[in-house]
């Protein structure tokens, strides 16, 4: 079956078959895509997460449609209406629609029209009908059937009993389904319409049309279902999902009609015109809604795959967003009436102080509150300073740079997307069971400008916001897609197993939720780990387990210095040869260029080891630990906008990329309102996918060509600017 897999998956996705069925092999073995992607580059031909994980993904989706086509040969054998042809055909086929089809005929029906027409014996008579005998004498043949005891009192019941059997038939046929289908491909139209439901009271009826005008524009709405972008179509299933809108999806039936005409009408008999009313109520009745059905289930699930694919890129980028490091950090969580939480934090990101201060209105307490600040910072040796986004966080911005800190202290404004989501978490009940969701909250902030990536792990992925109607894509796909790029961020970056919270510890390849805690519960108890081997101690932490996690996680400090590198504890006799060469040992191989210069890569090559792997050794000797993120940078707003009312079209400004969709991008520029950047305007060139031109949390320069002040919304472009 291995073999039926690679085969499927090398023509679905493009990679080499022998590629495909190695990497199959490890996946099969219990090898996890990370560890796959970095350690056993030879084995696959040097594929990355990317081509793994989507191996990964195609393997499992093989495996579920061989399981379904267990259950239809199971059934249909239980039924005594297996052929050695039908066997091999089921066998074969690989193509979920093509699969069903051919299993419709046989699939265990409610009582339809046509089962009960069968019942009344009247099969017969549809099969003759069928034949359509230009001679044949349709009166004489219908009376064998009427029967008082059968239930079939006149002709016209035997024969409307019969061309129910063909109406039937023929929409199970795969021929039939095919016709229609290819039409739908082509050329089917998804319109949309205000819905007109009934409402009890004006007060009702107030609210309903409130809410409808999001979706104003998909009112008196048409268009091919196949030009029909990701981002439109799940606004208008939602829009149909709250009663909003009216939605269909139609072909031509006029051309499917035609074509079922000339498949199945041999003459124009009268035994054909009744073929062709039993054809065109068949269509009608049962075809048509059921290809309906599987387009608006196909278009649906090609935008919930467009739709994660680009949460997916946001939420990588924001995951490998650039650390500010281990530093001391003052974080607030803006506020007006309720004021600014503060909390101070060491440089391993536990919390040491936390007060409140109320610079802004209602009470306007800045004297003492710029105070406060000055003391903190003095007492608790901060280095940097961490400011939600959210409410109050420009006043908060501007009233901390105007307090004359010294200037290596830096300042920056940090995404709270998440962050009251993290604080109400068990999570975080775990972490500071003492403390009150504001509290937690603004750690949150000061920890995520620190390492993003440990704190953003801790809170679920599609809470944090960087996508396109992520509540109503499929759930079950957009969490495996997501978890995925979570373990493969987390395993790029590698964590340090002394200060790792079990959170991130558990993303690690191999691991896993219980692994983790008994990891954080040896450290407790046995203190910091010396050796990548003493994690062997660990309970449930097997040799598995650990080949799988070794290479991700760090020691630092230990006799190995490797240990506190990505190169994996099985290539170790490797860099231990190439320093015994060197006549030196392996810290100073690691610490010397001249004699890593001096190494011959290909005098290493083994059956084993190859190439892609020994260039990865060398990589890592010559930054061990690195770090693959970028080096964070300070940002500021423009000084002359605070409020959308302060923004004037042609005014160009300072912004942050906050979120990506197919459509283009959402910058802040500082005035509690996003605007977007178009496609069309992300550059003076054609773009395609905005994944391509921009970044999230890219610092960006926009021009403003828009403002609606009454819906809030506000227009910028990129183009001309760099």
């Amino acid at each position: 079956m291995e073999q039926i897999f690679a085969k499927l998956i090398a023509k679905a996705t493009g990679i080499g078959e022998r590629q495909v069925a190695n990497t199959i092999g490890l996946l099969e073995e219990g090898c996890t895509i990370p560890f796959i992607s970095r350690y056993r580059k030879e084995v696959t031909g040097t594929l990355d997460e990317v081509q793994v994980a989507s191996i990964s993904d195609n393997l499992d989706k093989l495996k579920e449609l061989a399981k379904r086509k267990e259950t239809i040969l199971k059934t249909i054998e239980e039924q005594g209406k297996m052929t050695d042809e039908l066997h091999n055909r089921i066998d074969n086929s690989w193509d979920s629609t093509e699969l069903e089809d051919i299993y419709l005929p046989f699939k265990p029906k409610r009582k339809t029209r046509a089962e009960a027409a069968r019942q009344k014996g009247l099969e017969p008579l549809a099969t003759f009908l069928m034949m359509q005998n230009p001679h044949a004498d349709i009166d004489k043949k219908v009376k064998e059937f009427i029967s008082e005891e059968k239930g079939v009192k006149t002709a016209d019941e035997a024969i409307q009993g019969a061309q129910d059997i063909i109406a039937e038939m023929v929409s199970e046929s795969e021929e039939a389904r095919n016709i229609v289908r290819f039409d739908f491909n082509k050329g089917a139209v998804i319109s949309s319409s205000k819905a007109k439901p009934k409402f009890k009271t004006e007060e009702e009826e107030k609210e309903w049309e409130e809410k409808a005008q999001k979706y104003r524009d998909y009112f008196d709405f048409s268009e091919k279902l196949k030009r029909c972008a990701s981002h439109r179509l799940l606004a208008i299933r939602r829009g149909e999902a709250e009663g909003i809108l009216k939605v269909s999806i139609s072909g031509d039936d006029e051309r499917c009609l035609d074509r079922l005409d000339r498949q199945f009408l041999r003459n124009s008999s009268r035994s054909a015109e009744l073929v062709w009313d039993a054809i065109e109520d068949g269509y009608k009745r049962l075809i048509k809604p059921s290809i309906e059905t599987e387009f608006a289930n196909l278009s649906k699930e090609q935008a919930d795959k467009e739709a994660i694919r680009i949460f997916v890129n946001n939420l990588e980028q924001l995951l490998m967003s650039a650390p500010l490091g281990q530093k001391r950090v003052l974080a607030l969580d803006p506020g007006f009436r309720t004021g600014c939480k503060v909390v101070c934090l060491d440089s391993e990101g536990n919390l040491l102080h936390n007060e409140a201060i109320y610079p802004h209105p209602p009470k306007n307490e800045r004297a003492a509150a710029a105070a406060r600040i000055n003391t903190l910072v003095s007492q608790y040796k901060i280095e940097a300073i961490s400011i939600g986004n959210g409410t109050a966080s420009r006043e908060t911005e501007e009233f901390v740079r105007h307090l004359g800190l010294p200037q290596e202290i830096q300042i920056f404004v940090v995404s709270e997307d998440g962050a009251s989501i993290y604080s109400a978490s068990k999570v975080a009940r775990e972490e500071f069971p003492d403390y009150d969701v504001t509290v937690r909250g603004a750690v949150s902030i000061g920890r995520r400008l620190m390492d993003p990536l440990a704190e953003l792990v801790k809170i679920d992925p599609s809470s944090i916001g960087v996508g396109q109607y992520q509540k109503d894509v499929d759930q079950k796909e957009l969490k495996h897609s997501l978890d995925q790029t979570v373990e493969m961020c987390v395993n790029k970056v590698g964590v340090n197993v002394n200060t790792a919270s079990k959170h991130l510890l558990t993303y690690i390849s191999g691991l896993g939720p219980a692994i983790a805690q008994n990891i954080v519960d040896y450290r407790a108890a046995n203190g910091a780990f010396t050796s990548r081997r003493e994690l062997l101690k660990v309970p449930k932490l097997g040799p598995k387990a650990f080949e799988q996690a070794a290479g991700f996680l760090r020691v630092s400090g230990g006799k190995q210095p490797l240990d506190n590198s990505a190169v994996h504890p099985e290539s170790y006799p490797i860099v231990e040869k190439m320093a015994k060469d060197q006549h030196c040992n392996v810290a100073r191989l690691m610490a010397d260029k001249s004699l890593r210069d001096k190494v011959n890569i290909n005098d290493y090559v083994t059956d084993k080891v190859g190439l892609p792997t020994l260039q990865d050794i060398m990589l890592e000797l010559d930054k061990p630990g690195r770090d693959p993120r970028q080096q964070l940078s300070v940002f500021e707003f423009s000084k002359d906008v605070k409020e959308l009312e302060d923004v004037q079209v042609g005014m160009v400004l300072p912004g942050i990329i906050t979120n990506i969709t197919n459509f283009g991008c959402f910058v802040d520029v500082g005035v509690h309102t996003k605007g977007l950047v178009h496609i069309s305007e992300l550059a003076d060139h054609f773009v395609k996918d905005p994944s391509s031109e921009v970044q999230l949390h890219q610092h960006v320069t926009v021009r403003v060509i828009g403002v609606d002040l009454q819906r809030g919304r506000l227009q910028l472009s990129m183009k001309g600017l760099k």
